[in-house]
């Protein structure tokens, strides 16, 4: 069987008009490289049109086909162009994740006016004013779209609440009282009190006829580009049990296996990530956001840091089967909502420890493999220009997941600063051992196998010259320069 690698083909500063027909350029240099997966970002009308990165999401339908918020293309391109990157992905055998936002909607085509009550901000569950009636952009009836593919039509039943009350200009929190409750929905985590509400118009799931549209929408999606898996956005702001619901659905249309990866943001709150896994069934993967955390601090700490602690805390040491590996996003690059970007000196130790593991499932993220540079505004309001050089080590620690990282796995997380393990291989794959300092350079005694005896090894990665020599016993003495990452494999 095939390692498995997604790649995250995007961050939050693309270019416009790009998107699209660059997947269909690159998709067969992806396959040749060992990517398996690519997760593509919302491929939908946003409220901002071409503008939006694809999160403040409109219609759920226009693929880059309407005139709606602006334009007929998003960002990323036609609805044409999309379709014939899709094609191109299949047609090299790589998987296509989509990345469905079902958290919230925007850009209400009309104000409607609803009874709501105003919450504090850090405690949802806390009402601080008396019930009132506001007016809120809860009409989302797609002009643009005239009825193609969805009669369906939003308004403020679909919906849980908002964050502004058209009719006087205030900026709160306001929980709609509905037929479906005069509360937000039940959650897994405590944040907030009930973190239900993220932004924008927060969808309603004890409304049947939402949940219905939007199993709809998905069977529809499915017959439109056919995709393998979903990465789903913000599902720590979401019922569970609409997720399992929705889910099922899908599978069942499909009659196949549709892998599904849940974005809970929760860098230092694994027993709530445990809870989630437990709350679906297992039906969903989660991000590892605990372990991004740690490569985060590890990067920033140097040799301050305990390497052979590196897991602790992570969903890959408690729930390897449902952890998907990350180093970075979009949401934690610089500039962004969630920055705690890895330092570049520390990204080949972290690839290395996501790449060539036997656990997790891991995610290559686009600047590290093609690199990058943008401005933004940080919270201070200056502006700032940000280079994300390409990780040179990246393509052949992708090349080495694909040809050693295979068979059983032994560590050597005895030391601080050095820490190492053998892959054994398999009938058809050839063994590594990978070692890698954050300090001084490093040296492991490892065990690689007696059938290695006599046999030499050279560093794949080209960061130490000289060979190594298994003895008799099948040891040998491993090496890595000082702040590196080297793997072994047969000369």
């Amino acid at each position: 069987m095939h390692n498995g690698v997604m790649l995250q083909y995007f961050h939050w500063y693309l270019p416009k008009n790009f998107l699209w027909n660059d997947v269909a350029a690159k998709a067969a240099w992806l396959k040749d490289i060992g990517i398996t997966a690519v997760w593509l970002p919302p491929a939908y009308k946003s409220a901002s049109g071409e503008d939006s990165v694809g999160y403040d999401t409109y219609d759920l339908y226009d693929l880059g086909e309407f005139d709606q918020k602006g334009s007929v293309v998003t960002k990323y391109g036609s609805r044409d162009e999309y379709l014939l990157a899709v094609k191109a992905l299949h047609d090299n055998h790589v998987q296509l994740i989509v990345d469905v936002v079902l958290n919230h909607k925007a850009g209400g085509d009309e104000a409607e006016p609803v009874m709501a009550m105003k919450v504090h901000h850090e405690n949802r569950n806390e009402v601080v004013a008396e019930p009132e009636e506001i007016e809120a952009f809860t009409r989302f009836s797609f002009p643009g779209r005239e009825g193609k593919y969805s009669v369906f039509q939003w308004d403020h039943q679909c919906f849980t609440g908002v964050d502004y009350n058209h009719r006087s200009g205030e900026t709160a929190i306001f929980n709609f009282l509905s037929e479906y409750g005069n509360d937000w929905e039940e959650l897994v985590g405590e944040e907030k009190g009930n973190y239900d509400y993220l932004m924008f118009a927060d969808i309603e799931y004890r409304n049947p006829a939402v949940r219905q549209e939007l199993k709809d929408w998905a069977l529809w999606y499915l017959h439109e580009v056919n995709f393998d898996g979903v990465r789903l956005d913000a599902v720590k702001h979401m019922s569970p049990r609409f997720i399992n619901e929705w889910i099922d659905t899908i599978r069942i249309a499909a009659d196949r296996e549709i892998f599904a990866v849940g974005e809970y943001w929760a860098p230092f709150g694994l027993e709530e990530l445990l809870r989630y896994l437990d709350a679906v069934d297992g039906r969903v993967s989660l991000f590892d956001a605990p372990l991004q955390q740690r490569f985060h601090e590890a990067s920033l700490s140097g040799e301050a840091f305990d390497l052979s602690s590196i897991f602790d805390g992570s969903l890959l040491q408690q729930a390897p089967f449902s952890a998907v590996t990350l180093v970075d996003n979009h949401d934690t690059q610089p500039l962004q909502a969630l920055e705690a970007p890895v330092e570049k000196w520390f990204k080949p130790h972290a690839y290395a420890l996501i790449l060539l593991r036997r656990e997790g499932y891991p995610c290559v993220f686009y600047p590290d493999l093609f690199g990058c540079s943008y401005k933004d505004h940080g919270d201070d309001g200056q502006e700032y220009e940000i280079f994300l050089d390409k990780i040179n080590e990246l393509e052949g620690l992708l090349w080495l997941r694909s040809h050693y990282a295979y068979g059983e796995q032994h560590d050597y997380f005895d030391h601080p600063n050095c820490i190492g393990w053998i892959r054994t291989g398999d009938d058809a794959h050839g063994a590594c051992a990978v070692v890698m300092s954050n300090g001084d350079a490093g040296i492991k005694r490892m065990n690689i196998g007696e059938f290695y005896t006599g046999k030499a090894f050279r560093d794949a990665l080209m960061n130490i010259d000289h060979h190594v020599v298994v003895n008799e016993e099948g040891f040998a003495e491993f090496v890595c320069a000082p702040g590196s990452v080297s793997v072994w494999v047969e000369a």
